[in-house]
């Protein structure tokens, strides 16, 4: 039952990452094709929700991909440069 748990969390700290991405992306998204509405209602970019949509998504992007780096660093995936360092003795 606990490993069930903790599966869960570990899921749930992968998808809350990857929704703050896809917000951010379409929030972007929004933001950029909003100008070519009419022209009435608000013919400009709206820098402001453009600007939370690129956080929002750089920050989901990092931190799945860090999550994925160290998880392959911890298997050996990774190229040499990208391998820890070692203390010379």
């Amino acid at each position: 039952m606990k490993a069930t748990l903790y599966r869960f969390i570990a899921v749930l700290m992968l998808v809350i990452p990857g929704v703050m991405a896809t917000y951010g992306f379409l929030a972007m998204k929004d933001a950029f094709f909003a100008q070519f509405g009419s022209p009435e209602l608000n013919p400009h970019v709206q820098w402001g929700k453009m600007a939370i949509g690129f956080v929002l998504f750089l920050a989901g992007v990092a931190f799945i991909g860090g999550w994925i780096f160290f998880r392959d660093r911890k298997r050996n995936y990774v190229a040499p440069r990208f391998k820890a360092k070692r203390k010379k003795q």
